[in-house]
């Protein structure tokens, strides 16, 4: 199932989204939250007359870098330790205020000049949990979207913490739905700017799986429902200039599209 989040008429609701193409689709109102029993309601509503909002409001959002080979190279980094073993994830945080849905703006921070785009399939937790053993991930998961994990990447250089370079306003798109049924191990992930191709790569290139990542940072501290963990970014990143639309595609999901604009 695929469920969105959107606004009409001054309110804001969960739907199933139904049908294909980009006229096609009509959105199901469900009754309730997606993060327990619910029923749809029977009453449709057209995609076209809605505005979709970031898929969820996360209490926190965990992110993990370097966990595409090709892209740690790429920006100069090892991923395995003196001992040739693949190094331990490495997680940050985004907060709730850096989210932004499909369509929304990205603001280029006035404190950089040099901002990248980073195209990462983002799991959306269903239910509270800590210390979750590996084989019960799949069942704290809801589904899966589309993260565009923007980034200020001078700032990134020049500061030790990334609070500010990975946390400004409007630095995490998410969207433009949550995929309920999918399995995450082997899915394209392309970036385009302005219709180019910039970045393609497989979640099968992960150094460290979902699996990985949901045992290690629920070992440290509880995800609460609606929490998102982005999984990091396959090699290709690169420049964003205000103007440009960015679109981050996602095999079995969709697409996130949003435009690079002057920050007021």
């Amino acid at each position: 199932m695929r469920i969105a989040r959107f606004s009409i008429d001054g309110n804001v609701a969960f739907g199933a989204v139904e049908g294909e193409g980009p006229d096609g689709l009509v959105l199901d109102i469900i009754k309730g939250i997606p993060f327990a029993d619910f029923e749809l309601s029977g009453t449709k509503v057209p995609v076209s007359k809605v505005r979709l909002l970031p898929p969820v409001l996360p209490n926190k959002v965990v992110a993990f870098g370097r966990n595409y080979a090709e892209h740690a190279a790429e920006l100069g980094h090892a991923i395995v330790d003196d001992q040739g073993r693949p190094d331990a994830p490495f997680a940050f945080f985004k907060p709730s205020t850096s989210v932004i849905g499909p369509g929304d703006p990205i603001a280029y921070p006035s404190f950089s000049n040099e901002l990248h785009h980073e195209a990462e399939l983002a799991v959306v937790i269903g239910r509270m949990c800590r210390e979750v053993p590996r084989e019960r991930v799949k069942d704290v998961i809801l589904g899966y979207t589309c993260a565009n994990d923007v980034t200020a990447r001078d700032v990134q250089k020049r500061e030790k913490q990334w609070a500010r370079a990975k946390g400004f306003d409007s630095s995490c798109p998410l969207g433009p739905w949550v995929e309920t049924d999918l399995d995450p191990s082997d899915l394209t992930i392309q970036c385009t700017v302005n219709g180019e191709q910039r970045q393609l790569g497989r979640t099968s290139q992960m150094i460290h799986s979902i699996e990985d990542l949901i045992v290690n940072i629920t070992e440290a501290m509880t995800l609460l429902p609606g929490d998102v963990v982005l999984t990091g970014t396959p090699a290709g990143v690169g420049p964003l200039n205000v103007g440009d639309e960015v679109a981050v595609t996602i095999q079995g999901i969709g697409t996130l599209t949003n435009k690079v604009i002057k920050r007021d």
